[in-house]
């Protein structure tokens, strides 16, 4: 059972930029379609964006489009999460998930595996 540690948020003014990671326990992550996930406090958690488990197909949120990007690095067991140019309604506790398959899904409870979540805080 694949277990997901996720790292990297902050506290960054609006403008500026975070990198998440998303380290997997194992190499099987290469089989598994991964996604980032945000919950703001009193609403649901949203999807951000996702990668197929072959890293080689890539889905973002239309109000992330152009400025966050998701890659995935099998070598390394790892996903990431760069985001530019934040804003104050960026803010949210962020989580990478992932499910077994070749595609991705936007809805959180078609994934089985989370990462504990990191805080992300853009002041304005």
């Amino acid at each position: 059972q694949v277990q997901l540690v996720d790292s990297g948020g902050g506290l960054v003014q609006a403008g500026g930029s975070l990198r998440l990671s998303c380290v997997a326990s194992e190499d099987s992550i290469r089989r598994y379609s991964v996604a980032w996930f945000h919950q703001a406090p009193g609403k649901d958690r949203e999807f951000v964006a996702g990668v197929t488990w072959l890293g080689s197909g890539a889905v973002a949120a239309e109000s992330v489009k152009g400025r966050f990007t998701i890659a995935k690095d099998n070598s390394r067991n790892t996903v990431y999460l760069q985001m530019n140019n934040l804003k104050p309604e960026d803010t949210a506790v962020y989580y990478c998930a992932a499910r077994r398959g070749t595609t991705i899904s936007q809805s959180a409870d078609q994934y089985g595996y989370w990462g504990q979540g990191t805080q992300v805080t853009v002041s304005s």
